[in-house]
């Protein structure tokens, strides 16, 4: 466990891997893995959403609960899978949203890579799981250090837009500073909700506004459709 790929970060997080709850976690994970559990994802991405997104180039941020749990789709960045893999039922909705909204076709693929390197976070609140076991990892630790990563966000960086979608993003970024930065909250985009307030919402669109408002770029949300590596 490093963050030797994520140098903007390393400073203010490499406190947290000599506290006890981190040395917990490691623990848990070494077990599980000599207990030959497949763990998703690969643990070179277990950090790639602060790899992909310097601290110091956030202008939004999207909270996730935790990874896919099935083959090939996790790769550390929350609603994003890898190229090739089929789009999963909340990432179509957040498509549809983004159509509604600024008009953008959707790409036949959900690897948001470009988000990320636009200054997006996708962070996920657990970032590892087990094959075909959801929520494997909740409680684990990786929650304390992913507050942490928030709280630095809410510290350190000027005029972010959180996406809270659902009532575990909202609880996770409760303490945000709203007198400097936006905070955007909808139902999550999972099919069970969407159709509750998610689709409609219009997020991307008051995001890219305030941004502006605050004279920072915005996000151009409209993905690559050519993404073969």
């Amino acid at each position: 466990m490093a963050l030797d790929n994520a140098p903007s970060w390393k400073p203010l997080l490499a406190p947290e891997f000599d506290k006890p709850y981190m040395q917990k976690l490691k623990g848990f994970l070494k077990q599980r893995k000599e207990q030959h559990v497949t763990i998703y994802p690969h643990s070179s991405n277990w950090f790639h959403a602060l790899e992909a997104t310097a601290l110091d180039n956030v202008r939004v941020v999207i909270i996730g609960q935790d990874p896919y749990h099935q083959p090939g789709q996790a790769h550390g960045l929350c609603f994003s899978v890898k190229p090739g893999v089929k789009v999963p039922p909340s990432l179509v909705n957040i498509y549809k949203e983004l159509q509604s909204d600024l008009g953008i076709t959707p790409v036949r693929h959900g690897y948001l890579e470009s988000w990320a390197q636009q200054g997006v976070l996708l962070l996920n609140a657990v970032l590892t799981v087990e094959d075909s076991s959801a929520n494997a990892h909740q409680g684990k630790g990786w929650e304390q250090f992913t507050d942490r990563i928030i709280h630095l966000v809410n510290e350190q960086c000027e005029h972010v837009v959180f996406m809270l979608w659902g009532s575990y993003a909202q609880k996770k970024g409760a303490f945000i500073d709203q007198n400097k930065h936006l905070v955007l909250k909808a139902p999550h985009p999972s099919p069970l909700s969407a159709h509750r307030g998610f689709l409609g919402c219009r997020h991307f669109s008051q995001a890219n506004a305030w941004l502006e408002t605050q004279g920072r770029e915005p996000v151009n949300w409209q993905l690559p459709e050519d993404v073969s590596r």
